[in-house]
């Protein structure tokens, strides 16, 4: 970590917690990198595609491809061990994976402790922040598909790719959470959620019952970070309102939702249909209009810390 980083982290006491998964919380990282907080990532553990995929047929561990994105945009540039963690080998039996991927695996197995794992490469990388998985099992992704004869999708990746989902859930369903998040939700002084795909990345996260509880007690205000644009597959044609139905379905009613009304459609009567709820418009695209701007990111989540805390529920 960097001499300005450490003062920086040294200077503040405000505590944001972001939930989520894939580059969309991985975006959200590096924008809170421009703000004086201390960060703390809960991460989904549920995708199955890729190298993640393979890992988790091999061995039965959480899958560590969303936690190495997080660890990636939260590492020290000056570290060589960091900037390597993307890293795929190209050839041989571990042609495709991701040299992170094989980090996070041999440490847990050698430490045997998800949380201690992530910890100590953390140390290693000089992270700006802490990364915590939701869950510190294996879990399957399981999606409702309305009005279908067959409702039920399994597996992540087959969620992505599949229209019509109304809710998700995990399996097993107590799938137990680390205490380490349940205490830096509690003592949050902001919680994100999102941007990321919203039932694969965003609710595949918060379905898991320790996540869940610990939001619903929250005091802190939760904000949503929506995706920049509808996404094909699991939220084809979903607009803004699209967005809020789906979190309430999954019992999440945050108190702000951050837009960009450039490149997400609002639907229509926000303000009647979800009262109580302010919509924050931002400008948050890049310059291709599908990836979220850090600095734009940072403003964004910057302008929502007027929020005053709540009494817990």
């Amino acid at each position: 970590m960097s001499n300005s980083d450490l003062q920086r982290r040294e200077s503040t006491d405000y505590s944001i917690v972001a939930i989520g998964g894939g580059h969309g919380l991985a975006s959200t990282l590096r924008a809170l990198r421009l703000l004086e907080c201390t960060i703390t990532a809960v991460v989904s553990v549920a995708d199955d595609g890729g190298s993640t995929g393979r890992l988790r047929s091999a061995t039965p561990q959480p899958a560590p491809g969303d936690i190495r994105k997080c660890l990636s945009a939260l590492a020290d540039s000056s570290s060589l061990l960091g900037r390597s963690l993307e890293y795929r080998f190209e050839a041989g039996e571990v042609a495709g994976h991701a040299l992170g991927n094989l980090l996070i695996g041999a440490l847990a197995e050698v430490t045997g402790d998800l949380v201690e794992a992530l910890a100590e490469l953390g140390r290693l990388i000089g992270s700006d922040g802490q990364v915590l998985p939701a869950t510190t099992v294996p879990v399957c992704l399981v999606g409702t598909v309305v009005n279908e004869e067959d409702p039920e999708v399994r597996g992540q990746v087959n969620v992505s790719n599949t229209a019509g989902i109304g809710c998700v859930r995990l399996d097993p369903a107590d799938a137990p959470t680390p205490p380490e998040v349940q205490t830096a939700i509690a003592a949050a002084d902001l919680i994100l959620l999102g941007p990321g795909s919203l039932y694969t990345s965003v609710l595949a996260a918060m379905v898991v019952p320790g996540v869940m509880a610990a939001v619903q007690e929250r005091t802190a205000p939760l904000v949503y970070l929506c995706n920049l644009q509808p996404e094909p597959g699991e939220a084809a044609d979903y607009d803004l309102a699209k967005h809020m139905e789906a979190l309430a379905r999954h019992g999440v009613v945050p108190e702000i939702v951050v837009f960009d009304p450039r490149t997400m459609p609002e639907g229509k009567r926000l303000g009647d249909r979800f009262p109580g709820i302010e919509f924050v418009k931002c400008e948050l695209a890049g310059p291709t209009g599908n990836a979220h701007d850090a600095s734009l990111l940072a403003a964004a989540i910057e302008s929502v810390r007027h929020v005053p805390t709540r009494s817990a529920s």
